[in-house]
């Protein structure tokens, strides 16, 4: 039977427990802290925990390093051997001890790749293979001491190639697959790394050093190298391992590096057929490396450069051959004609980066052969210059002689025209191909087409040796063409084209300049080519043909003074003409885009009149009054009014050198001109603006004349000046104080107050001399003593005037 407490007797239970267990959780607490501070007396001081060092170099590492250097110690021990210690052997010791070596070093790696010690083997097996050098070489001196040195080692490197390769391919047979290997260091390929690459350096060897054995000539060389390169491009494309693809890479371009230029200079060189055929087989070969190499690189840049180099070689021995069996002025079409073949890769079915880079190459060509037009190019253009300092001195016999004026035609230029047509037609073609360019491209590929058939209709006068006649009239033939183009052209080139004319007006003008007649139709002819160019209303050239057109009627007026035998200062006055015009038209044209150009050609021709008329004060005075006047009808446009402070000045100008004219040395002559305009104008302006001050409005007009007037009058031993400019100032400071006016009451009234004392300066001066000694510092006295009196007084005085003052405007 089961008994069950009461709850009062349960919960006695319970905290009777609870007591005991708080005791014993006290005394085990008490006993922990004395045990630790035990502990803590009897510990000696701490320790620090050890440094955990980690290793510098990894295992594999250390042990790479080791194997290394013990296969080239032993290496070195037996390169010593052979070369001291041979000669204490006989012949049965010598092949004994380097055969059991030899063979046995070429034999380990076997049981050591079996075991899973590839890095042991490969070095026991690179001391295997520089035994088998050193055995190449024992042989050479025991049965071939009378072989020549250069071709044994021609033959002995062959036949070291392979027997490395077979030795390399035989371990990789006897080794086993990677199911059998060690997992945890798998292999990337079977045999070992080290033979097959070196089988490749010893491979780069055999062909150049029979070259050298047999003293081979220059072609034979260049052939050896290329064609080593090209078995170094096959290893590199068709062998996967790393190592030997990188021996193979460098040999291919080490050895093609050295081969190339010495298969170029053959080209070069070549005085025959024969030698530039040979040459260009050898540039061919190289080529055809490139490209192939090219064509299975999967990297598109390496590929992209390599089929450009191989097109630059494919023309340039092609070119060669050209220029070996034509003559030496079509070098440059035959080596473009190369060059324009290779654009046949477009259509090709090769991989894109091929086609680019045999694109990029023809386009090489092509600009190198515009690089040998430029001379004839800028001497047809630039040639006339040396004209300006031959005017009107005759006609010379040809258009070639018209440009080498102070230069010598260049050599070899009939084929110019050729070229430049060519590659501008090449250009015209592939603008319209969406295939050879791309859309950005094909604005640029327009403007060089148009810009290189331009160059080619302008050298040809020159290239042709043309009359002089006959080339002036191709050249306007130019311009005109160049003008309609521009005029109905409905693509980006209006403004190339219309730049072209006018590029080839300045050449026409100064080419003009042998005879009278030309200079006079060639200048009027371009004049009116440039105007109807202008008047065109659905051609937007309006900005730069007008102002083209103002630039050859301004020379055209020049010429017509020169040939009627006028001065500068009369032809300036016909000058002007052109700025008459000039305003005349823009004044029509209103806020046409055009009128800011026509407006500053006017203004440069009037400039010009005026530098023509320098010389003839009384015309330049005439010229300036016309110019004055033109700009006076300009400043009538409400969007010019600003140009009337131009024809104030120069009707100033103006009116300043006729009285220079006049031997007149009066300044109220030069400045009362300019006085009366300019209080005219003040006035209106305050008129329209009453808030405007009385400096600005009447200041700059007043001070104009009051000043250079004040300085005569002092200068002047006469009464009429300084009793003028008295009575002038009188007025001027009444109607300031009329009108309250501060710019001419004080204007005026220091004007009249300075001329007074310069008249009464005499007699103040007697007046002086008359009194004592002591008179002055007496009456300096005196005033100071009255100026302390009434301080207060002259204050209140001044504050007053400085406030009548103030009110004024």
């Amino acid at each position: 039977m089961t008994h069950f407490p009461s709850p009062a007797e349960e919960l006695r239970v319970l905290d009777a427990e609870l007591r005991q267990l708080d005791a014993r959780r006290a005394f085990l607490l008490t006993r922990r802290a004395w045990l630790v501070d035990a502990l803590c007396a009897a510990r000696p001081a701490a320790v620090a925990p050890p440094v955990r060092r980690h290793p510098e170099a990894t295992a594999p590492g250390v042990q790479n390093v080791l194997l290394v250097l013990g296969g080239v110690l032993l290496t070195v021990a037996a390169i010593a051997f052979t070369l001291v210690s041979w000669g204490h052997l006989g012949i049965a010791g010598r092949s004994l001890v380097l055969g059991a070596v030899t063979v046995a070093a070429l034999g380990a790696p076997v049981p050591l790749l079996r075991r899973g010690l590839r890095s042991t083997a490969e070095a026991v097996s690179g001391l295997g293979l520089a035994l088998t050098v050193l055995d190449a070489y024992a042989l050479r001196e025991v049965a071939f001491t009378g072989a020549d040195g250069t071709g044994y080692a021609a033959a002995a490197s062959a036949v070291l190639a392979v027997v490395w390769s077979a030795y390399a391919l035989g371990l990789g047979a006897l080794t086993p697959g990677p199911a059998d290997s060690d997992p945890a260091h798998p292999r990337t390929a079977p045999g070992l790394a080290l033979p097959l690459p070196l089988a490749v350096i010893a491979a780069q060897l055999p062909l150049l050093l029979w070259s050298f054995a047999v003293d081979a000539g220059m072609e034979t060389v260049a052939a050896v190298l290329l064609v080593t390169a090209a078995a170094d491009t096959a290893i590199a494309l068709r062998v996967s391992l790393k190592p030997v693809r990188i021996v193979a890479v460098v040999g291919a371009f080490g050895w093609g590096a050295w081969g190339v230029p010495a298969a170029g200079w053959l080209s070069w060189a070549a005085t025959g057929p024969g030698a530039a055929a040979r040459a260009a087989a050898l540039l061919a070969l190289a080529a055809a490396v490139a490209v192939t190499a090219a064509w299975f690189t999967p990297k598109p840049a390496v590929a992209l450069g390599t089929a450009l180099t191989g097109g630059l070689l494919t023309v340039i021995g092609l070119g060669g051959v050209a220029r070996a069996v034509l003559p030496e002025v079509w070098t440059v079409p035959g080596h473009l004609l190369c060059g324009l073949a290779l654009l046949t890769a477009v259509r090709a079915q090769a991989p894109e980066p091929v086609r680019r880079g045999l694109v990029h190459a023809s386009a090489v060509v092509q600009g190198l052969a515009l690089v040998t037009t430029l001379p004839a190019v800028t001497l047809a253009l630039l040639g006339p210059v040396g004209r300006v300092a031959h005017v009107w001195s005759g006609a010379p016999e040809d258009a070639r002689a018209a440009v080498t004026l102070d230069a010598p035609w260049p050599p070899h230029t009939a084929t110019v025209p050729l070229v430049l047509a060519v590659v501008a037609g090449v250009l015209a073609v592939s603008a319209r191909t969406s295939a050879a360019l791309t859309a950005p491209w094909r604005t640029p590929a327009q403007v060089g087409a148009l810009v290189l058939a331009w160059a080619t209709a302008l050298v040809l006068p020159a290239v042709l040796e043309l009359p002089y006649a006959a080339g002036l009239v191709a050249q306007a033939l130019l311009i005109v063409a160049m003008l309609a183009f521009a005029a109905f052209s409905r693509s980006a080139l209006p403004l190339t084209a219309a730049l072209l004319a006018l590029l080839t007006s300045v050449s026409l003008g100064l080419a003009s300049l042998a005879t009278e007649t030309a200079t006079l139709t060639v200048l009027a002819t371009t004049t009116v080519l440039f105007a109807a160019a202008a008047r065109l209303r659905h051609s937007a050239l309006g900005p730069l043909t007008a102002p083209a057109a103002f630039a050859h009627a301004t020379a055209l007026t020049c010429a017509i003074g020169a040939s009627a035998g006028w001065e500068p200062q009369h032809t300036a006055l016909l000058v002007l003409i052109v700025p008459t015009v000039a305003a005349l038209l823009a004044a029509r044209l209103g806020d046409s885009p055009t009128t800011v150009p026509v407006e500053a050609t006017g203004a440069a021709a009037g400039l010009l009149a005026l530098a023509l008329a320098a010389t003839h004060p009384p015309l330049l005075a005439l010229a300036l009054a016309l110019c004055g006047v033109l700009a006076t009808g300009t400043a009538v446009r409400p969007d010019r009014r600003h140009l009337g402070y131009v024809a104030a000045a120069l009707f100033v100008t103006a009116s300043w050198v006729r009285l220079a004219v006049w031997e007149v040395g009066s300044p109220e002559a030069y400045t009362l001109p300019v006085t009366a305009p300019a209080l005219v104008v003040g006035h209106l302006r305050r008129r329209r603006d009453p808030g405007a001050s009385s400096w600005t409005a009447y200041g700059p007009g007043l001070g104009v004349t009051l000043g250079p007037s004040l300085v005569a009058a002092w200068g002047d031993t006469h009464w009429l000046r300084p009793l003028l400019l008295g009575a002038a100032a009188l007025a001027v400071t009444l109607l300031g104080a009329r009108h309250r006016l501060q710019a001419p009451l004080l204007l005026g009234g220091a004007t009249l107050a300075l001329v007074t004392l310069h008249e009464l300066a005499p007699y103040i001066a007697q007046v002086v001399d008359a009194l004592p000694r002591w008179a002055p510092p007496a009456l300096a006295g005196l005033a100071l003593l009255a100026a302390g009196a009434t301080y207060e007084q002259r204050l209140r005085d001044a504050r007053r005037v400085r406030d009548v003052l103030g009110k004024l405007s």
